[in-house]
């Protein structure tokens, strides 16, 4: 039996934001073709940076001087730092140069640059220095296909680098004296591929440990291309009531759904802002905002602006939608736009996109009230 979430909240540095979220990718401390105020003005209360692409392309020093990702991307919302993890297998386990793995951590290869090696430590060190509201820690991500013996020993060395990325959140609380209700959040992320059993065990294993939260980790979609919405129900069967669940990755709007019945209220991913940028919107299937009705079995579509029927259609893109681009430009416009490859035309869609999507959280919320 799924226990009911009893938390409704996300504590920030700037007060409590409510539940669900859903946090777009700022992989490098930026959201392409969009500034900090953009982003604001879109509704979305906080992103999710990237430790590994932070930690090879930035630095510490520049963090020091500007006291943590916040100030330096003069960006006033919530920020949830991910660990690396999916960058161990996306490019240590992947990638054309493949890197190192063990108990310890993991040793990237860039191509053309010097080697990096993260460890659990290191992780949660540098996401200290990024002073995020959430700090993930790092894990093993299981590779999609493989064998059982081999999920295995990503759950077991995702369980040991958790404990001691416990181990080194606690020393750094104590050593900088934060006080625990000005800790960010730690949240233990749950591997094991396909394999209910190890989802499970893991989730388990990481519960004992203790954190704030669980992800949904690895990738969550099964060999036949379907979304595998049994991880979610297992983690959440085995997850304190208390305990925030995450959806690490889960983007598209009829899964995030579908995830938050499991009680799942926290969300990142790419594809709102990749897709904007390949002139692919998201519409919902309604006249206006409060038409909308996210149960529907349909209640949202694409847009393509660059079809030619658009090149004279004085409608907006969403008559439910009071973004920027909505509000002020039309169809034919941004079809011309595209047609150019003008960059207004990214930042147009991929503020609607995140509308989209903030509009999407407030609707999931109503059903918390």
């Amino acid at each position: 039996m799924i226990p009911k979430r009893t938390i409704k909240k996300f504590k920030t540095k700037f007060g409590e934001i409510p539940l669900p979220v859903f946090f777009p990718d700022a992989t490098r401390a930026v959201i392409r073709t969009l500034d900090s105020s953009d982003i604001e003005g879109t509704k979305t209360p906080g992103i999710l940076v990237n430790t590994y692409h932070l930690y090879k392309d930035l630095g510490k020093k520049v963090l020091e001087e500007h006291d943590g990702i916040r100030q330096f991307m003069s960006w006033n919302g919530a920020v949830i730092s991910d660990s690396g993890g999916f960058q161990v297998m996306s490019l240590a386990k992947k990638g054309g140069n493949k890197g190192k793995i063990n108990d310890e951590g993991v040793t990237f290869r860039p191509q053309g640059e010097k080697k990096i090696t993260l460890t659990p430590e290191k992780s949660i060190q540098f996401q200290m220095l990024l002073k995020t509201d959430m700090v993930v820690v790092l894990d093993d991500f299981t590779e999609p296909g493989c064998t059982y013996e081999k999920a295995k020993e990503t759950v077991e060395r995702s369980i040991l680098w958790a404990k001691k990325s416990k181990e080194e959140f606690l020393k750094i609380c104590e050593e900088k004296k934060i006080k625990e209700e000005d800790r960010p959040y730690l949240l233990g992320v749950v591997q094991g591929g396909e394999y209910l059993d190890l989802r499970e065990y893991c989730t388990k294993e990481l519960v004992k440990i203790g954190f704030d939260g669980l992800g949904y980790g690895g990738w969550p979609i099964k060999e036949n291309g379907e979304f595998n919405f049994d991880v979610p129900k297992v983690i959440a069967e085995n997850s304190p009531k208390e305990y925030f669940l995450y959806g690490l990755g889960v983007g598209k709007p009829d899964e995030i759904v579908k995830c938050f019945d499991f009680g799942f209220y926290i969300f990142d991913c790419v594809l709102p802002t990749r897709d904007a940028r390949h002139g692919r919107l998201y519409v919902y299937n309604a006249n206006t905002i409060n038409d909308i009705n996210i149960r529907d079995d349909n209640f949202y579509s694409f847009f393509d602006p660059c079809k030619q029927k658009y090149y004279y259609d004085k409608e907006p893109v969403s008559k439910a939608c009071d973004c920027l681009l909505c509000q002020k430009y039309s169809r034919s416009y941004l079809h011309h736009l595209f047609k150019n490859d003008e960059a207004t035309a990214y930042r147009l869609a991929t503020i609607h996109n995140l509308r989209f999507y903030s509009l999407l959280m407030e609707k999931l919320g109503s059903e918390l009230d």
